[in-house]
Formats: C-alpha cells, sequence, structure tokens
C-alpha cells in the first residue's frame, strides 16, 4: 500500500485534519449536551471533505499513474520503445 503512495498528499492530509477536528467538536458536543455544536462539529466535517477535494482538482492530489489501462498495443510500442534505446 505504501508503495502507491495512496494518500500521502497535502489534499489528502488537509482533509483528513480537517474532518478528524470536524469529529473531535462533535464528540465533544455530544458530552455536553449541545445540539448546535453537533451541527457545527459535522458542517467542519463536511468542510474537510470539500477542502480536500477542492485541493485535489487544483493539482496537490494524487496524480494519475501513466502505467495503467495501458491497451495491449500501448504496452507492445512501449516496450519496442525501451528495447529500441537499449539497444541503441
Amino acid at each position: 500500500m505504501a508503495a502507491a503512495a495512496h494518500g500521502h498528499t497535502p489534499a489528502a492530509w488537509t482533509g483528513v485534519v480537517i474532518s478528524f477536528v470536524g469529529f473531535g467538536v462533535a464528540g465533544v458536543a455530544m458530552i455536553l449536551p449541545s445540539v448546535l455544536l453537533v451541527w457545527v462539529g459535522l458542517a467542519v466535517v463536511l468542510a474537510g471533505g470539500v477542502v480536500g477535494k477542492a485541493m485535489s482538482i487544483a493539482g496537490m492530489g494524487q496524480q494519475a499513474s501513466t502505467n495503467v489501462y495501458k491497451s495491449v498495443e500501448e504496452q507492445v510500442a512501449a516496450r519496442e520503445a525501451r528495447a529500441a534505446v537499449a539497444a541503441a
């Protein structure tokens, strides 16, 4: 899992930290009987998701892999190109 760098981006970390704070606020609000604070915490959790997605769209998220979902023809062409470079 670590080799794929899944979630190791500024967008992912920011979204998770903001959501974690929101869960914390909502959890404390459940102990202190405060309905308003529970909703504020849940709103912060949603904001974490929105911020993380916005950062990902802005280019701070996981970049698409260039070697996934290639057709057979593309794979053969890439292999032949590597072989030609190695032979030269």
